[in-house]
């Protein structure tokens, strides 16, 4: 695997003149009064999809310049692929593989160890996919994954939805049966994550502003819908306490009971997508528009199986 590897010569910290709103002892337990949000690396067009391997390296994409990149625990920016598909949500699976949302083609990719991907899903019932956008794999390997439609001025298929609405999937790729919608009534759903504690997924639509929970089945459908929140988000991720992390306008964070008790600033026009990582699981990682940031946390994130 030839990987090009830049050292990176320095970090820039910001101490935002605005202070963290934290609300209640839970939201003041997460992180010390005094942690700042830490800019990691920049000049970047549009990052997406951090995702953390089992070391705590983080993947994550530059969406619009068709790559793939890794912040490495050992604070190395390394290049992983300059071919990607356009991708934006990613995961890596327990086999330590890639797991990404390829825009340009509209397909679910998976890295098998090395650069070269594999298609996994690339429609539905004959159809094209509008996007896949960002996606949560379980502890048995089966995955969700996002189809909101953002149609593309760099697709050369027909921009036009080819699908009957912007849905979620389930995809098993051990049993390679083709993937299922299992809730069909978005409006534009985006960011998806899972607690594998308690069996829950949480699914934002953002063209409605709303969080949706769910209790998962074995095959992969969903059940027990509720509103988990009244309000849209990007990407999404978990700490340990089973609190949700919401990527925006900046990062908004609600307990289990779905009641707000905090919210991060960050220092860039759109946050895209977040995820614990670092050696310790103990650092939220954030991508949000030209840069990626960190924030040391005294909470680590939700294990990842």
């Amino acid at each position: 695997m030839n990987l090009h590897k830049i050292r990176t010569t320095f970090v820039i910290g910001f101490l935002f003149l605005w202070s963290f709103n934290l609300i209640g002892q839970s939201g003041r337990d997460l992180f010390e009064p005094s942690a700042t949000v830490t800019k990691l690396a920049g000049d970047f067009a549009f990052t997406e999809g951090p995702a953390a391997d089992e070391e705590g390296n983080i993947y994550f994409t530059d969406q619009p310049n068709n790559k793939i990149w890794i912040w490495t625990t050992d604070g190395e920016l390394t290049l992983f692929t300059n071919q990607s598909g356009r991708s934006n949500g990613l995961y890596v699976d327990q086999q330590g593989r890639l797991v990404a949302c390829a825009d340009m083609d509209n397909d679910l990719w998976r890295y098998n160890h090395d650069t070269v991907p594999e298609i996994l899903v690339a429609d539905y019932q004959g159809k094209a996919l509008n996007g896949p956008n960002d996606l949560w794999i379980r502890g048995d390997g089966g995955i969700y994954f996002t189809d909101p439609l953002y149609k593309r001025s760099y697709w050369t298929r027909d921009p036009a939805m080819q699908q009957k609405g912007q849905y979620v999937y389930f995809f098993d790729p051990e049993n390679e049966t083709p993937p299922t919608p299992v809730d069909r009534d978005f409006v534009r759903p985006n960011g998806v994550v899972g607690n594998p504690n308690n069996n829950l997924l949480y699914i934002a639509d953002i063209g409605d502003d709303k969080i949706y929970s769910y209790r998962m089945k074995k095959n992969g459908q969903l059940k027990r819908k509720k509103v988990f929140a009244e309000m849209g988000a990007d990407g999404m991720t978990i700490d340990e306490q089973g609190n949700v992390y919401l990527a925006g306008k900046g990062v908004t964070i609600f307990n289990p009971k779905g009641e707000k008790i905090g919210h991060i600033p960050v220092p860039e026009p759109w946050t895209a997508n977040i995820c614990f990582g670092g050696k310790n699981r103990d650092q939220l990682f954030i991508t949000a528009s030209t840069g990626l940031y960190v924030l040391k946390m005294n909470v680590k994130g939700m294990r990842r199986f």
